[in-house]
């Protein structure tokens, strides 16, 4: 059965593009070709029972000696990676999957054929929705459930669909916008309006006060990073500030009695008497205080945008049944249930709490209002956005609601009304929310946090942090702007969590650091190399931990300019091709590349990500290799994958690289490469630059500001005038010492024209000693390295919030 020119069912076997994914594909699977543009290169996998219920398992086919990798949920909330090479490998709770094919010749192609990825998207059809998972026989399985008993079906037609290429980044991006056309209950990442926060360095006030937070503590983490030299822009007032109340009372014989906090229910939509002043400093005379807060960081601390937390249902034990005044939500005690794929994965504390205690679940009738209500309120204190956590909840709630999947879509979609109506900055970053259920119902919301916690004192969490986020950023950097989460300053892996946001093209906030925390990796005993270089960094911060604030401000300098901004990368950041079906947090070999584009260049951040991971026996994150060893691999310019398109149509391929923690450069030929050598927990960031070519004997490349962690991403335009007057030539031998008399005599061959964002030693490659340099149209003084093409000189600090300095270098 023929279904695209690309993909077919031929004798039982699911072929792609002459290649065999799937063998042994059962009759009761169906495919349907897609149709229209963009879902011509692609299929529907779809399949029949032979009786209805509301949980059905469908072998799809076996899939052995194939290279994948896929993204599941290891926990209710978040994703991780998982690689193999056959069905069994495959996780319960499977969202995206993609196969690599390149073994074996198909039939008509010429030897040296491109390699074919196959990407897998389980969707969303009518109330039911749809996961991979394996089995021992190594089938792909289907695992199709609705969340409600009463809400049944014998077939789906659209349950995964398939779309196959030669880029696997372009073909991700086709899958999920040919996905968008079918469904069209969603938009991709490219049709939304990012909020501003996403340009400006923010705080959170998590791990400084838990839900502790107080007006005092938000007004005294702003003054401590403005002191710095690093002004938070963007605020986040996270759990603690809502009006709560638990009606639990502490039973020997109950079987939950840890976690029970996440019973905690809301009882109003206003702040807590935290945050409210009094009058005259009488305790009975309360006058509302968030938007004296919210006023406070704005007039007193220029913060440009601040966002509050509140999980999705309300607070973590949902809305309080026929609290005062919010008798109009219909609140009712639910009672989660979980899927089968997720109860087969890791535990969670909250579920077994509230399993027990029950939710308070706003009717979804009503859900709008208490959006819109909640909103409205806190945008008349000044708030610009809210962060909505505990998003995945919903869907263990979908009895009497018509399932899983109509309860989310009916919260997503009141709460995105709700946003567009009271937030006009699209404010919004979707938290623990890693369900195919919201993603697929998101047609607005721009930011998604994109992986499990930053957790400070837990040493097993640190190198999967990274991967984890680079490589759910292959499937969710198509639907929102992946946030890599806040992260310590002041820890024993701040640098390593700094470089890899720096180039991940995110949102950059921190924790205020408390005292407590600094040593905590130290105290832990981790074993082994990661013991030793946790101690030594633990060792480094644990002198500075009584500086105020605790922060480390060298640190964020390099991620953050004085005026508050930071230097942000255009896209995803995501793996490179070479690292795509590399396990670069288990395989005790491979080093993680993660790859991202500037306006004028490319960058990649090489990381050391071994040593721990999520355990399908322990179910839980671990350290399964207490000594993971010192790894080497290599680096070239094709890592960028569209670096192409910044270099322009006359690029012969050559690049200047810039290393950051080794402060060097080099000149790379086309298709050269260039090695790089880590232990655990150490990094590089490697900025590839195009090199021009602007006349047969000078070539130039911009480089950026070289002391920030994403040095190129200062530079916003480049552009060469070429001069008027023709460059003289000289055929004869030269002494080194005369090279640069005869190139200061000589005439200019052109003007390079930069614009440049930021402050500090600003470099650049140029094969020969310019002439002259000017900074808004006044002669600067410049350095020039004869031996490297190194060129430096300085930029003062601006005096305008992004301001574009006007770098003029004559050669």
């Amino acid at each position: 059965m023929t279904i695209t020119p690309n993909i077919s069912i031929s004798n039982g076997n699911l072929v792609v593009r002459g290649k065999t994914i799937l063998t042994g594909v059962p009759d009761n699977i169906i495919l349907t070709p897609g149709s229209g543009a963009g879902l011509a290169a692609g299929a529907f996998i779809g399949a029949s029972a032979s009786d209805s219920k509301c949980i059905h398992v469908f072998p799809v086919g076996t899939l052995e000696d194939l290279r994948f990798m896929c993204c599941f949920r290891f926990k209710l909330w978040w994703m991780t990676q998982r690689m193999g090479k056959c069905g069994k490998e495959v996780p319960l709770e499977t969202q995206f999957m993609v196969v690599e094919s390149k073994d074996g010749t198909a039939e008509g192609e010429p030897d040296g054929a491109p390699t074919i990825y196959t990407v897998f998207l389980p969707l969303l059809e009518g109330q039911f929705r749809a996961v991979l998972q394996g089995n021992e026989k190594n089938e792909i399985e289907i695992c199709l459930e609705s969340g409600d008993t009463a809400v049944q079906t014998s077939e789906g037609f659209h349950l995964v669909y398939i779309h196959t290429g030669t880029n696997p980044y372009e073909v991700v991006s086709d899958a999920v916008k040919a996905v968008e056309k079918h469904m069209q209950t969603f938009r991709h990442r490219e049709k939304k309006r990012l909020p501003s926060f996403v340009d400006w360095f923010g705080w959170c006030t998590w791990d400084a006060f838990y839900t502790d937070v107080t007006a005092e503590g938000v007004e005294e983490g702003l003054k401590s990073l403005s002191q710095g030299g690093t002004p938070p822009r963007f605020l986040i007032i996270d759990d603690g500030w809502q009006q709560i109340g638990n009606e639990i009372v502490k039973d020997e014989n109950c079987v939950v009695q840890e976690g029970a906090q996440f019973a905690n229910r809301l009882t109003g939509i206003k702040e807590n008497a935290k945050f409210q002043k009094k009058k005259n400093g009488e305790d009975k005379d309360w006058v509302p205080g968030l938007k004296h807060v919210v006023d406070e960081a704005k007039q007193h601390h220029n913060v440009k945008n601040v966002y509050v937390w509140h999980a999705l249902a309300g607070y973590w034990g949902g809305v309080k049944p026929a609290a005062e005044g919010m008798e109009h939500y219909d609140t009712a005690l639910a009672y989660p249930v979980q899927s089968p794929g997720v109860l087969g994965n890791q535990p969670d504390v909250v579920m077994d709490s509230l399993s027990v205690h029950g939710l308070g679940l706003v009717h979804p009738k009503k859900i709008f209002n208490f959006y819109n209500e909640l909103h409205a309120y806190l945008a008349s204190c000044g708030v610009d956005g809210v962060k909505v956590d505990v998003q995945n909840i919903i869907e263990t709630l979908g009895t009497g609601h018509g399932g899983r999947v109509s309860l989310t879509r009916a919260y997503h979609q009141a709460l995105e009304a709700s946003v567009a109506k009271n937030f006009p900055d699209n404010g919004c970053i979707s938290c623990m929310c890693h369900n195919t259920d919201g993603i697929y119902s998101a047609k607005q919301t721009a930011a998604v946090r994109a992986s499990d916690d930053f957790y400070p004192r837990d040493p097993a969490s640190h190198t999967i942090h990274i991967s984890s986020v680079a490589y759910n950023s292959v499937f969710l950097g198509e639907f929102m702007l992946p946030d890599w989460d806040m992260f310590h300053s002041l820890h024993p892996a701040a640098d390593y969590h700094a470089a890899a946001r720096a180039v991940g093209g995110c949102p950059i906030y921190v924790r205020y650091e408390m005292e407590a925390n600094l040593c905590s990796l130290k105290k832990l005993g981790v074993k082994g190399k990661m013991k030793a270089s946790v101690n030594h960094r633990a060792n480094t911060v644990a002198s500075s931990s009584d500086k105020p604030g605790n922060h480390d401000f060298e640190l964020l300098k390099k991620l953050v300019l004085p005026d508050g901004s930071v230097l942000r990368a255009r896209l995803p950041g995501r793996p490179t091709r070479d690292c795509l079906f590399n396990d670069a947090a288990r395989d005790g070999e491979s080093l993680l590349k993660i790859w991202n584009m500037n306006k004028c260049s490319g960058v990649i951040g090489v990381f050391n990500c071994q040593g721990a991971g999520w355990c399908k026996v322990a179910k839980k994150t671990r350290i399964h290799d207490p000594s993971p060893g010192t790894l080497s691999g290599y680096i070239n310019a094709n890592d960028v994958d569209s670096i192409a398109e910044v270099a322009g149509p006359e690029w012969n391929g050559e690049v200047i690289v810039y290393m950051h923690r080794a402060g060097g450069i080099v000149r790379l030929p086309k298709g050269a490469s260039l090695p790089v050598t880590l232990k655990v927990l150490e990094y590089e960031l490697f900025h590839i630059c195009p090199l021009k070519e602007i006349s047969s004997n000078i070539s130039f490349a911009p480089i950026g500001l070289l002391d920030m962690f994403n040095c190129s991403g200062a530079v916003d335009q480049f552009d060469v005038i070429p001069s008027d007057k023709k460059p003289e030539l000289f055929d004869g031998e030269v002494l080194s010492d005369q090279r640069i008399a005869l190139s200061e005599n000589r005439s200019p061959s052109a003007n390079i024209q930069l614009k440049v964002r930021g402050c500090g030693r600003f470099g650049a490659y140029c094969c020969q000693r310019p002439l002259k340099c000017t900074v808004d149209e006044a002669q600067t003084e410049f350095n020039y390295d004869l031996d490297t093409g190194l060129l430096m000189l300085d930029l003062p600090v601006p005096q305008q919030e992004m301001y574009r300095w006007a770098v003029e270098i004559q050669v």
